[in-house]
């Protein structure tokens, strides 16, 4: 998303026009358009349907590429206060990613390394790495939407639950698959169950997460798709929680390479600590 909002926003990343962009200023407008997709049952016969768990591992590998380079901006919204981050980001692989944000001047420097399951952080400030412990996974990611959780490894979804697909719908000449990913008993993650909506063209549109008691929680909206980096992505989209939809966060990709050449050495804790990117 990604990072797995960021890539996939983050990662995970998170991100990509269309008949879903043109509702993109409105977001109910957006979740609407969406939501009717994820309604309108198509005729696929059972042979016709395709596998749900390639659906959502073509999304994952549409948003991460081999390796990838990006800079965007994330907006943290709140109802008497806004601040925003400018933040380049590089992955490589499925384990791999590294967010360093750029500006304001007094966040400069704070940068996130995940590598597998681990994820470090560093801030100038105090001149310090610290591993950040699996107790604190769901906490908020840069006082973000987003938690930790969020943005590590991106195939955690592929490899830790079991999808089905439920439904598909047409819009706008666009085929949007919704799938139902439940995890494994053995998985360690406190989503009872998630619901993606993906476009035929490996764009996740919504993303939808629920507790153990089936309530949602919270969701992540593409409000934008479009061309950039040879492909279509979701050029912004939104993480908002369902009991304060006034508090929410978006990424906005600013511009994105793909199947780049990175070096290893990008990916560790002395890079994290002392930059050479």
């Amino acid at each position: 998303m990604g990072l797995r909002q960021i890539e996939c926003a983050l990662v995970f990343g998170l991100c990509l026009v269309t008949g879903i962009s043109n509702a993109a200023s409105d977001p109910n407008a957006t979740a609407g358009v969406q939501r009717g997709a994820a309604n309108a049952n198509s005729d696929l016969n059972a042979a016709d349907r395709p596998d749900a768990t390639e659906i959502i591992r073509r999304a994952v590998d549409h948003w991460r590429g081999l390796s990838s380079y990006s800079d965007m901006t994330m907006v943290i919204h709140r109802p008497d206060w806004e601040r925003s981050m400018t933040m380049r980001a590089w992955t490589k692989g499925d384990d791999r990613s590294l967010v360093r944000v750029t500006e304001p001047a007094k966040d400069r420097g704070n940068a996130t390394l995940t590598d597998d399951d681990n994820m470090w952080t560093f801030s100038p400030k105090v001149n310090r790495v610290i591993k950040i412990p699996s107790s604190m996974m769901g906490q908020a990611w840069m006082g973000s939407d987003f938690s930790n959780k969020d943005i590590t490894r991106a195939d955690d979804i592929i490899d830790q639950y079991a999808h089905t697909l439920l439904q598909a719908g047409t819009v706008d000449g666009v085929t949007v698959y919704e799938i139902e990913s439940v995890p494994n008993e053995e998985a360690a993650v406190v989503w009872g169950r998630e619901v993606l909506s993906i476009r035929d063209d490996n764009v996740v549109v919504e993303h939808r997460f629920y507790d153990q008691d089936d309530l949602l929680v919270k969701s992540l909206v593409s409000l934008e798709i479009g061309e950039m980096g040879g492909r279509t992505i979701a050029l912004r989209q939104r993480m908002s929680k369902e009991d304060e939809p006034e508090e929410w966060t978006e990424i906005r990709v600013n511009s994105v390479e793909y199947d780049i050449e990175l070096r290893d050495s990008l990916f560790t804790l002395s890079n994290l600590r002392n930059p050479r990117d």
